[in-house]
């Protein structure tokens, strides 16, 4: 097997995300992805280790992302961000489905959660990979996007500081398999 890389995402809640990927490529099954953290990135660097709370407020910037340990070996980068695209909608702006406005099922904290929390983002860590997500976002978009009138919003930017998130995030509709699931997170072709 090939050194582990890493992949990050945004696409909305990170529950979903993680859950969708790890629906897909489950660990146990050597489908590629070794581990999932979820967590914030993306946001004001004077803003060190976020918390939900902070986060969901919208003041820090930061975007809720799944951080994938993945093998390129069995599965490539490329299959990793056509997987990202097929799984949420890219071309709606910090919105993803029933996320938008406040989680009712979060009986301790009515919130809204706001702006740019749950932007479409991958988030690169080497050149290599900031062109792959590019051409796979130019061929997603040609294929999928442009038949239909529709545009691409994900921003594809270097990834920076990550801030895992606090324990009870990670894994959370695995170990809550009735808790909140938001409709985008699916196969959408």
């Amino acid at each position: 097997a090939g050194s582990p890389e890493i992949a990050t995402f945004a696409s909305g809640c990170f529950w979903g995300v993680e859950h969708i990927f790890l629906k897909y490529f489950p660990p146990a099954e050597n489908k590629g992805i070794l581990s999932t953290k979820v967590g914030y990135t993306g946001g004001k660097e004077d803003v060190q280790n976020p918390s939900y709370r902070q986060v969901c407020n919208g003041t820090t910037g930061h975007a809720e992302a799944v951080r994938i340990e993945f093998d390129p070996s069995v599965v490539s980068y490329a299959d990793l961000v056509e997987f990202f695209y097929r799984t949420h909608d890219p071309t709606t702006v910090n919105r993803q489905g029933a996320d938008t406005g406040t989680r009712e099922d979060k009986e301790w904290m009515l919130i809204s959660c706001l702006i740019a929390e749950y932007r479409s983002a991958i988030f690169t860590h080497s050149e290599e990979q900031a062109q792959t997500a590019k051409r796979v976002t130019e061929e997603v978009q040609a294929k999928h996007f442009t038949p239909n009138g529709q545009k691409i919003v994900t921003e594809i930017v270097p990834a920076g500081p990550w801030w895992d998130a606090e324990d009870y995030h990670q894994l959370y509709l695995f170990n809550n398999p009735s808790g909140y699931q938001c409709p985008t997170h699916r196969l959408h072709w």
